[in-house]
């Protein structure tokens, strides 16, 4: 009976994992149609992804904050600690609707940082400590190892647990620049009616890969978990 159960569980971490790693490609691959979709899809306007961000940001005051763009495909983020947008170079120099959406992403970070969004504060607080939390874990995964299977898991659920923290609060933080970024682009007028609808299904499509994220994390801990019961 006790085979029969150890079968049944060790059978319930692999689907775990499987699930896991479906979820996270479907998402991956949700986000990269739409925005393979979209960045041939131009505004009528024709604003960049620049000029764009550059509109946002000014109309809300914030000339101090400054965007460059950077290396890379779809490394567009915000740094509030420098207060910089950095833009990809498709996002930067594109005027697509994809581009746009990200752009304006970016700048709702930017506007969160002026309002004083909780959730960005604390998502900022929790960065280092999170870094930090990974970088002994993994250190220490490799000193667990030597103390057997079950401190080698242990150690794995508390970088697990710290990622899924994390990702909790991320999720309301990408949520609400995209409702930022959408208000901005409907009343600057950077979009007509029927590029709205382009405009939600790109920032749809990539926020659903930080809820994939978050998804996956919680199946890996669960699998962990089991793994754990098991090598007692």
């Amino acid at each position: 009976m006790g085979f029969m159960t150890m079968g049944l569980e060790n059978g319930l971490t692999i689907l775990l994992a499987i699930i896991a790693f479906v979820i996270v490609l479907m998402a991956q691959v949700s986000v990269n149609g739409a925005f393979n979709k979209y960045k041939k899809v131009s505004t009528k306007k024709g604003l960049t992804g620049f000029e764009t961000a550059r509109q946002i940001l000014d109309r809300n005051g914030l000339n101090n904050i400054h965007i460059v763009e950077v290396r890379g495909n779809l490394t567009d983020h915000y740094d509030p600690r420098r207060k910089v947008v950095r833009l990809s170079h498709e996002i930067f120099h594109g005027n697509s609707v994809a581009s746009i959406s990200i752009a304006a992403h970016e700048v709702g970070h930017a506007l969160q940082d002026k309002n004083n969004y909780i959730f960005l504060k604390i998502r900022a607080f929790l960065v280092p400590v999170v870094n930090l939390i990974s970088y002994l874990g993994y250190f220490s995964l490799f000193i667990s190892i030597l103390g057997g299977l079950t401190s080698y898991l242990m150690m794995s659920i508390l970088i697990i647990s710290a990622t899924i923290v994390f990702q909790l609060i991320t999720l309301p933080v990408e949520f609400d620049a995209s409702k930022r970024a959408k208000v901005e682009l409907v009343n600057l007028g950077i979009i007509d009616k029927p590029e709205t609808k382009g405009v939600e299904k790109m920032l749809t499509a990539a926020a659903l890969t930080y809820v994939a994220g978050l998804v996956s994390s919680i199946l890996n801990l669960l699998r962990l978990i089991i793994m754990t019961r098991d090598s007692d």
